[in-house]
């Protein structure tokens, strides 16, 4: 499978899943659509579905601009009725009820958000067997998963980064506990890490950075030392 970074920011956040040519998923719906159709070349032959973790517009908001392309969006309950939702394009999805989209098998899990029915995705490709989990928004992730070989993980913030921004005011105490509620640290992704079977991972994607609470490349080189050291 290749994983392509489409955007990913408090701006919007969207990826692309491609197995081949006429397999691909894309992972959340949160940038303009016409930076999507300029990204893939006003192409969208071989998509078969969009899957939405949430409702936060940052990751919702061009839901319906695929729907009224041909693309089935799937998402929670609570993420379509947001913006209400409705129709024959959007397809509701519960937490552990596994479904598929040609041969992607998804298991959607419940994940820990200030939103209603936010989701994680474990997404397997029957041909090969290869697994992609993607996770973002959430404090903690409480399930364990085996033999992964991509992951799409956010690391929004470092805490001690996040602490000082909040005691010399850059960022609010109401946006630094929300903050320590809502999203993944730094500190949370390497303990998701060390629980977790890296043995077949081919490569993990840092996703939804904060700009004034993250460093990349602290972040990309701890991650990089807690792998090296798993494995």
């Amino acid at each position: 499978m290749k994983l392509k970074v489409l955007g990913s920011s408090s701006s919007g956040n969207c990826y692309l899943i491609e197995a081949n040519k006429d397999e691909k998923l894309i992972l959340d719906a949160g940038i303009n659509f016409k930076d999507v159709q300029k990204e893939l070349n006003f192409n969208f032959n071989g998509i078969l579905g969009v899957l939405v973790t949430h409702e936060h517009m940052d990751h919702l908001k061009y839901a319906p601009n695929f729907a009224l392309n041909g693309i089935n969006v799937y998402a929670s309950k609570g993420t379509f009725s947001k913006l209400n939702l409705v129709g024959h394009r959007f397809k509701i999805i519960k937490a552990l009820q596994q479904f598929e989209i040609g041969n992607f098998i998804i298991l959607p899990f419940d994940t820990q958000h200030d939103a209603r029915e936010p989701l994680g995705f474990l997404i397997q490709y029957k041909p090969t067997g290869e697994k992609l989990l993607y996770a973002t928004d959430t404090y903690y992730i409480k399930y364990k998963f085996r033999k992964l070989n991509y992951l799409l993980i956010e690391c929004n913030y470092n805490k001690n980064f996040a602490k000082e921004n909040a005691t010399n005011g850059i960022i609010n105490k109401t946006r630094y506990s929300r903050l320590l509620e809502s999203h993944f640290s730094l500190e949370n992704v390497l303990k998701f890490l060390q629980a977790n079977d890296l043995t077949y991972m081919k490569n993990i994607i840092l996703c939804h950075l904060s700009n004034e609470n993250a460093n990349q490349e602290i972040m990309k080189n701890a991650v990089f030392n807690q792998t090296r050291n798993t494995n």
